[in-house]
């Protein structure tokens, strides 16, 4: 909107000069008709309004004969120039400038010869469009310190950003330091002396079933805390987050810590980043309870889908007598039936008749 009011006030002004113009040669003897002096003068205006910022030279070049030779089209020649000293480079400004003169220069001295109205009429036409131009370049200057003050503006907020950032990290680099040299040594001496105790000959059954769940639950605590200060010390708002794509790295950590892991990956695999990211965190999840809950069981991962049926992923493994109910468990689930409820899928998990524990989730594919 704002753009289309500039539009019309420059052609209302290249109207309104080329109308003085014109008014003065209609008192002169062999002026133009009038019908095609505001002929001209509409285009002239339309073609400032159309082609002003995109082509700037080419209708300065069109308009410099015109305005020599009739009065209308006068209007619009410097707003054009004005436009050529605003989007072009020097060069090419200094080159329509003389171009222009000389146009100036020799027709009118042919039309008028060296009387006093040519000296003037050329005086006034060569200060008009010069100082077109000279606004032009100011309006120029102006634009270009503008944009530096802004850019500088802009590199003073991002070095305020960063030091913000180093602080923020420094702050959570110190609190991962001390939990792990204090919390972690702690519980660390906690899990060993609990399997000592469990181990222990002297201890009674009661006691050493107490103590292997103190141990087990010492570790998970590790794996968590482990977790945490990750987090603490990774600046996680900036690392690219896991998709689809990662599911068959992740399966080769698992196979290199000595799991036994399938992978299958049937249908479509570009998926969205909110649907891979939500697929690669139940993945992770399912190992982690299988490498808790039944060390040494093959797991098998099947993940399948399409953007019309949505996707499934499938993780089975065997289970290893009776699962052990220790304190805290079960939270990851948790965690999964949240993400997945939050995505707008399903999910289920338990143990199944054929001996084996399986987790299923279904996530939508948004179009």
């Amino acid at each position: 909107m704002r753009r289309w009011l500039l539009d019309a006030a420059v052609a209302l002004a290249a109207t309104g000069l080329g109308t003085f113009f014109m008014t003065n040669s209609l008192s002169e003897e062999g002026g133009a008709p009038l019908a095609l002096e505001i002929t001209l003068g509409a285009l002239a205006a339309l073609g400032l309004v159309l082609f002003r910022r995109t082509r700037p030279v080419t209708l300065a070049l069109v308009l410099l004969p015109l305005a020599i030779l009739f009065a209308m089209p006068m209007g619009a020649l410097p707003f054009a120039l004005f436009a050529v000293g605003l989007h072009r480079r020097p060069w090419v400004v200094a080159g329509l400038t003389t171009l222009h003169a000389t146009l100036v220069a020799v027709i009118y001295r042919a039309a008028l010869g060296t009387t006093d109205v040519y000296y003037e009429t050329v005086l006034f036409l060569l200060l008009l469009h010069v100082s077109a131009v000279a606004a032009a370049m100011v309006t120029r200057s102006h634009r270009q310190l503008v944009a530096s003050w802004a850019a500088r503006a802009r590199e003073a907020e991002e070095g305020q950003r960063l030091r913000v950032e180093q602080a923020r990290l420094a702050e959570r680099e110190r609190l991962a330091r001390e939990m792990h040299d204090v919390l972690a040594h702690r519980i660390s001496l906690l899990a060993v002396h609990a399997g000592a105790l469990e181990v222990r000959r002297e201890s009674s059954a009661e006691e050493q079933r107490a103590a292997g769940v103190i141990r087990e639950c010492a570790y998970d605590a590790l794996e968590d805390l482990r977790s945490v200060i990750h987090v603490l010390r990774a600046p996680t708002e900036d690392q690219p987050q896991p998709t689809l794509g990662d599911v068959p790295a992740l399966v080769e950590q698992s196979r290199v810590a000595g799991a036994e892991v399938g992978l299958t990956l049937d249908g479509e695999q570009d998926v969205p980043e909110s649907v891979g990211r939500h697929a690669y965190r139940i993945v992770q999840e399912a190992l982690t309870n299988a490498r808790k809950h039944a060390p040494g069981a093959p797991v098998e991962v099947a993940i399948s889908g399409s953007a019309r049926h949505g996707l499934e992923v499938a993780v089975r493994n065997a289970l290893k007598g009776q699962e052990p109910s220790m304190p805290g468990a079960g939270a990851g689930l948790t965690g999964l039936r949240e993400r997945v409820a939050l995505a707008g899928g399903r999910i289920e998990h338990g143990p199944t008749a054929a001996g084996e524990f399986r987790l299923r989730a279904w996530l939508p594919w948004p179009p």
